[in-house]
């Protein structure tokens, strides 16, 4: 059980707790509770119960005085509803200029397209203080805490230097795919995962078993031993918080990629977006869907003739891949949910893609492409001028436009 998780326990239990015992009732619950925790236990119920670390601490010293026989010290009791208000009640829009802070800077979530922080406590805290509030950055981390924001690890986000317009290209898609969803017309973030070998190999993490009785694999992966590779390669609408993946047995090419999206559409987005006109597509900027790429650009154009959709192509800048939301909304959970199965099959592994669901609703249908895509097509300077392409006035081979082939 992750950090988050153990708060938001120990705050199912308190706050209803909470209004029926008294106060020092109250502070030795959440003494015993940080004591069963050990180590790291009284900023845990702090965080989750609101009491500061010296009460807790304080409620600390005197279990164990009633351990040792020595019983309770006497006190004042306070008065219902005494005692410093929250900082909510004291403040009672501090939440939403909060969320005012974060909301450029957000990724990942259906409802906001764009759903972790990357700004610091500090300087949350040191804004909020311009806005005219007194809070500290302890208070500001509780707040956090409440709007389900959580520091998350490193996981191989680091691919190089940062660009200088790096955040400024954040905020460019963050108010497109914004702009896109109150009008109705579908969003989808895309992304290949990493090919996996099919055959009796193992496949990280853990699965339940009979006791002693794991899965055998073969001790090397070597491709010779392999049926073949699968690629998947995805497609995932946020607002709908739907998916699609197919998998492919040949190359990851810009091809490969289109088809996925187009199998998307008729199998999935055209019965969700009945009458969109405009499509806008996030992804990174290599790859099949390389923002540097001539023949994405021009299996883009295909797609819009034949879907009739004028499509709007968003890159996310250099060494910033592993922030699409895509890796974060969906092949995270698809590789949880595959984790200690060999994937003995591409019939095992079309279906553990396509069986994957979540308790926010996540829905992902997969199919198998057994289509060939060469590598190495050219795109001539003629083909790409056919491109019926329009770029943004703002990093224009990041952000552009293609609308379909007048008739």
């Amino acid at each position: 059980m992750n950090r988050l998780d153990i708060i938001n326990v120990i705050r199912e239990k308190y706050q209803p707790l909470s209004k029926v015992m008294d106060e020092r009732v109250c502070r030795l619950w959440a003494a015993g509770e940080a004591k069963a925790l050990g180590w790291g236990g009284i900023s845990l119920v702090s965080t989750a119960t609101g009491l500061s670390r010296t009460t807790i601490t304080t409620a600390i010293n005197e279990l164990e005085a009633l351990v040792k026989g020595r019983g309770l010290p006497k006190q004042r009791m306070r008065r219902p509803g005494a005692g410093r208000k929250k900082i909510t009640q004291k403040y009672p829009n501090i939440v939403q200029d909060l969320e005012e802070l974060l909301e450029p800077y957000m990724r990942g979530d259906p409802t906001s397209p764009l759903r972790w922080t990357c700004k610091s406590v500090r300087k949350l805290t040191e804004e909020l203080n311009r806005k005219s509030y007194q809070i500290g950055t302890t208070k500001v981390c509780e707040l956090l805490h409440e709007l389900n924001y959580s520091l998350q690890s490193n996981r191989k986000t680091k691919e190089g230097g940062s660009h200088p317009d790096r955040n400024a290209q954040f905020e460019y898609i963050y108010q497109l795919t914004k702009e896109f969803q109150s009008r109705g017309q579908p969003v989808i973030s895309v992304d290949a995962k990493k090919k996996e070998l099919i055959g009796n190999f193992r496949n990280e993490g853990r699965e339940w078993r009979p006791k002693g009785e794991p899965d055998k694999v073969e001790v090397y992966d070597f491709p010779s031993k392999a049926q073949g590779k699968g690629i998947p390669y995805g497609v995932y609408d946020p607002t709908a918080n739907q998916g699609w993946v197919s998998v492919g047995i040949d190359h990851d090419t810009a091809e490969f990629a289109g088809e996925t999206i187009k199998r998307w559409w008729h199998k999935m987005g055209l019965a969700q977006y009945r009458g969109a006109s405009e499509l806008l597509i996030t992804a990174d900027g290599g790859g099949s869907n390389s923002s540097r790429s001539r023949l994405w650009k021009v299996v883009l154009q295909k797609l819009a003739d034949e879907t009739g959709l004028v499509i709007s192509m968003c890159h996310f800048p250099p060494g910033t891949s592993k922030w699409n939301t895509i890796e974060h909304r969906m092949f995270s959970y698809i590789t949880q949910n595959w984790r200690g199965r060999p994937l003995v099959s591409y019939e095992v592994m079309v279906n553990s893609i396509a069986s994957t669901r979540t308790e926010a609703g996540l829905i992902v249908n997969a199919e198998l492409d057994k289509n060939a895509y060469p590598t190495g097509i050219k795109v001539s300077d003629e083909e790409l001028a056919n491109v019926n392409l329009k770029k943004a006035d703002f990093h224009g081979e990041w952000n552009y436009q293609i609308s379909p082939t007048e008739k």
